[in-house]
């Protein structure tokens, strides 16, 4: 059977389309490049101290002595995994309570004022409290991770399941429809896009509690060279460990996109 011709209009459609892709993907890598060219420009040429803001050739030297050495991997691993760790239990917990929540308006109405506080509560406060009560380790910095995502996932997803289509939850009840049904007929699937905003979210804000994590306590990962860099007036390890910080979470949110991707078109999601 042949696939149907495509028209001219739809033709030219999709070609400025991936002009406009191409140009907007050949822009940002040149955003890119000015800046580091720039950048080692004006250290060679003394217009900014390189000791304190480093330079790019003075980060890849740094780069690949880390390499060299094995510490990369070492540090990369430990953050990244405290990260995907913290990150998967802060977004499965949070969703869990706040599908508990959206299922008792009782518990919801108890511990609403609660989620409020917590909300509101700087989280890095809680990190000499997980010291004390887990101990210094990665157990206490996933903790932190935890805290920082969790009431954050629970109240977006909450209000993203109070928000669904009114009608349409009349619809199914007038149908016969189960509270259960309703949940996993019509409130999860029209609640997809509130999900992947949740895990987008959650990217930034685990790598937030790990690095706070490794400030307080830690003995590997990429928040511990931060610490030690700038205690030792190490700025090129400080400036590439940022770096490198800034590709691993870029990378971790570039895998959410891609997840979004593949469940749309496994949910028949076209929009």
């Amino acid at each position: 059977m042949s696939e149907p011709a495509i028209s001219l209009q739809r033709k030219a459609y999709l070609k400025k389309r991936k002009q406009t892709k191409t140009a907007i993907t050949a822009l940002r890598i040149g955003i890119l490049a000015a800046l580091f060219v720039g950048w080692e420009i004006a250290a060679r040429m003394g217009v900014i101290d390189a000791f304190i803001v480093s330079s790019p050739s003075r980060m890849w030297n740094t780069f690949m002595n880390l390499y060299r050495s094995g510490d990369l991997w070492l540090h990369v691993g430990t953050s990244v995994m405290e990260t995907v760790v913290g990150f998967l239990l802060g977004t499965l917990t949070g969703t869990v309570i706040a599908v508990l929540l959206w299922w008792s308006e009782f518990l919801s109405r108890v511990l609403d004022p609660y989620l409020v506080v917590l909300n509101a509560l700087p989280k890095t406060a809680l990190g000499p409290i997980f010291i004390v009560w887990i101990g210094a380790g990665p157990s206490s910095i996933i903790a932190m991770t935890l805290a920082i995502s969790l009431i954050v996932t629970i109240l977006d997803m909450h209000n993203g399941f109070l928000d669904t289509d009114p009608e349409k939850v009349r619809l199914m009840r007038t149908l016969g429809a189960t509270r259960r049904q309703i949940l996993f007929k019509l409130v999860l699937p029209a609640n997809f896009t509130t999900m992947i905003n949740a895990l987008k979210v959650n990217v930034g804000l685990s790598w937030v509690g790990v690095i706070m994590g490794e400030f307080l306590v830690s003995k590997a990962g990429l928040g511990y060279l931060i610490v030690y860099g700038s205690q030792v007036f190490k700025m090129d390890l400080v400036m590439t460990t940022v770096l490198i910080l800034a590709a691993a979470a870029a990378l971790m949110y570039q895998c959410i996109l891609w997840l979004e991707i593949a469940m749309k078109k496994y949910m028949g999601v076209t929009v």
